[in-house]
């Protein structure tokens, strides 16, 4: 399953998680999807859409 929106296709990001010493390692950012009906289908849309899709 991947954890991408139906709606605008944004997917994870990369970017470094950093120690206290400042040691770099990468690590993913995940976008806050939610399942829910639009237009009768059940979609994984992300809280920005959903944010967009009620106004």
């Amino acid at each position: 399953m991947s954890r991408v929106c139906d709606i605008c296709g944004r997917g994870a990001k990369s970017g470094n998680k950093r120690s206290h010493s400042n040691i770099a390692s990468l690590r993913k950012f995940s976008i806050n999807l939610q399942v829910k009906k639009v237009g009768g289908v059940r979609k994984k849309v992300c809280s920005k859409c959903l944010k967009t899709l009620s106004k």
